[in-house]
């Protein structure tokens, strides 16, 4: 019926969606294995610029921020509080707050541009982000994104409490790149995360906003859009199902950092994309944020390849 409503009526029509659908499918059992191929490549061979990013430290983020997680971890912390510290856009709850200073900012893209200009091999964020950086496959993960995802945790407890803010426990983390002769924009979507943290990092552009619709569970007749703007170094804290995407930038190059935060207790239930009981495979590293459930509860259903 799906494919009938998009135009689909002859028999040749279905055979050919049927073969484009197989193949996409192939072509994501083989993005884990890739990745994993990538990843102990660079770890061998590439030389960073600034080994010093790759971990964590208190001197890369905005001293508001820590102030933000002090209070967060104080006892009393609320939600009016914290919301005192934050920027609040309409009611959609999209939060901005500092979180790097411009120094990181800097330093963190002159390693992405490093890496880009090497001849290491390269994957892309999605098939939506066609420039950017798979930072995992830089080793990122442990230690810099799991503790950035820790340290967000008071905030987002607060924030998202319904969405499992309180133990977001895996993440899938890149930085998408925009310019005049690559990706201009993004369309309207909805990520695979209980929250994303979208931090824009620079350089120098015009345009490029992102705009906010409706949440994915709540359709509306006439969605109501909001743009927000892009401030160096603060990011963006917003519900993973909200609908969103970037205008064009109309000059200039843009990189943001994007964190997809996920809660296995949240999604094992049911799946953020389909929101179907998930249908799970074994995979590498945090895979897509499932986990397999404590020892005595059922098993969620194994298929040849995730639904996602």
């Amino acid at each position: 019926q799906a494919l009938r409503e998009r135009g689909c009526r002859s028999e040749e029509q279905f055979r050919e969606v049927l073969r484009e659908i197989e193949a996409e499918v192939q072509r994501r059992k083989q993005l884990p294995h890739q990745s994993v191929e990538r990843r102990a490549i660079i770890s061998k061979c590439y030389k960073p610029k600034h080994p010093e990013v790759y971990t964590l430290q208190d001197s890369f983020l905005a001293p508001e921020f820590l102030e933000i997680e002090r209070f967060c971890t104080s006892p009393g912390a609320d939600l009016q509080g914290l919301l005192s510290y934050l920027e609040s856009f309409s009611d959609k709850r999209i939060y901005r707050l500092p979180v790097f200073t411009e120094q990181f900012c800097q330093a963190l893209l002159d390693e992405l541009e490093n890496f880009e200009q090497s001849d290491m091999p390269k994957g892309r964020p999605n098939t939506m982000n066609n420039y950017g950086v798979l930072l995992n496959e830089l080793g990122m993960d442990e230690p810099f994104l799991t503790p950035l995802r820790e340290r967000l945790l008071p905030i987002t407890a607060l924030l998202y409490p319904e969405l499992g803010g309180a133990c977001l426990d895996s993440h899938k983390a890149f930085v998408v790149k925009y310019s005049l002769h690559e990706d201009l924009d993004l369309s309207s979507h909805y990520d695979n995360a209980e929250v994303t943290l979208n931090v824009s990092l620079g350089k120098e552009f015009t345009e490029g906003n992102l705009y906010f619709g409706e949440f994915n569970q709540d359709p509306s007749p006439v969605p109501k859009y909001i743009e927000v703007d892009h401030v160096g170094g603060r990011g963006l804290l917003h519900r993973g199902g909200q609908i969103h995407g970037a205008l064009p930038i109309a000059s200039g190059e843009r990189w943001n950092l994007i964190v997809w935060m996920r809660a296995s207790a949240v999604r094992n239930r049911l799946c953020p994309m389909c929101r179907r009981k998930p249908e799970l495979v074994e995979a590498e590293g945090f895979g897509d944020g499932f986990t397999e459930p404590p020892q005595g509860e059922e098993l969620p259903q194994t298929v040849n390849v995730c639904a996602l």
